[in-house]
């Protein structure tokens, strides 16, 4: 894994869904994500030349993916699908992908959403790019604990 207390890293942070994929990307010496993506998923599985494209704009050192943990730290289906998820970034792209905890990320963006929009929709207003960014920034932030 990229030191990123030693040069700055870019990262690129994905929360993963199965209909819907947030992508963002940051730099480890600013230890903040930007949103540059939402990406439609069919039942998980991204449209992969969608994510080569934005593999080959940003060129991230490192993969981040929101692990979605119950409360009680134990794994559902989803993690399972996360983690492969990874696993596939890893095989195509040949970068390390690390598993981000994201509990309560997907709440925190939609409450961002609301405070900053007065609105529910959330298909309009990106939880899932900002969940990305907020998996990113906590994953920045473990990097130098």
């Amino acid at each position: 894994m990229p030191d990123p207390g030693s040069t700055s890293t870019r990262a690129m942070g994905f929360d993963f869904g199965t209909r819907w994929i947030g992508v963002a990307v940051g730099q480890s010496m600013l230890g903040t994500g930007t949103a540059v993506a939402r990406l439609k998923a069919r039942d998980g599985i991204p449209d992969w030349d969608q994510i080569t494209a934005l593999v080959e704009e940003w060129q991230p050192a490192v993969f981040v993916v929101g692990l979605p943990l119950n409360m009680d730290d134990s794994e559902s289906e989803l993690c399972q699908r996360a983690r492969k998820f990874a696993k596939r970034l890893h095989g195509r792209y040949h970068r390390p992908a690390e598993m981000m905890d994201e509990r309560l990320t997907t709440f925190q963006a939609k409450q961002e959403v609301i405070e900053r929009s007065g609105y529910r929709d959330f298909g309009v207003h990106g939880i899932d790019d900002r969940a990305a960014e907020l998996i990113l920034e906590g994953w920045f932030a473990s990097q130098v604990e």
